[in-house]
């Protein structure tokens, strides 16, 4: 079934990075994270407000995954883990921007929301369906597609026609 965006083709992932993916802001490897509740060193010596470190909008860092944060190179990453161990991300709270992609479901009405993150090289695509929460009718209150948008919620499944599907339930659609 086409609709499963969600698929990955590992092979993409190793050829950007056998293909030497880059980003100017990936130069510098993220700090090891701390230990003890201590908390880890800035890698690029900035100043950050020790609050903001430990808690996203819904709660522990743990809990909170923003891939506006990280470079083009590592949210590439990230969604791969996601896509290859989406159990261990169920119940977190996700922060993305990418691509907005429908596809039409199999029933008159029924449609597919994904935003669609590259990697540095643009050349590799992954989707991760997102479902809006509340009462919005497509294509009258989704954006254009292709648009570039932003999304923040709660990564989530659902089981349909025996096959389990993860998504992000979000709040607000943020078109960039």
């Amino acid at each position: 079934m086409k609709r499963y965006l969600f698929a990955l083709i590992p092979l993409c992932l190793m050829c950007a990075l056998a293909a030497g993916c880059s980003d100017d802001n990936a130069a510098t490897p993220a700090a090891p994270a701390a230990e003890d509740g201590q908390e880890a060193g800035d890698p690029q010596g900035e100043q950050s407000d020790p609050q903001a470190a430990q808690d996203g909008p819904q709660g522990p860092a743990g809990d909170y995954i923003d891939l506006t944060k990280m470079s083009s190179t590592m949210v590439y990453a990230e969604v791969s883990n996601i896509m290859a161990n989406p159990d261990d991300y169920i119940g977190k709270t996700v922060r993305m921007s990418g691509l907005y992609y429908v596809e039409a479901g199999a029933e008159p009405g029924k449609n597919y929301h994904y935003v669609v993150i590259e990697d540095a090289a643009a050349c590799c695509r992954q989707g991760l369906e997102f479902i809006w929460n509340g009462d919005h009718a497509y294509p009258k209150d989704y954006p254009k597609e292709q648009a570039r948008i932003e999304i923040v919620g709660v990564f989530g499944s659902y089981d349909e026609l025996g096959q389990t599907y993860y998504y992000v339930a979000v709040d607000d659609i943020v078109s960039e």
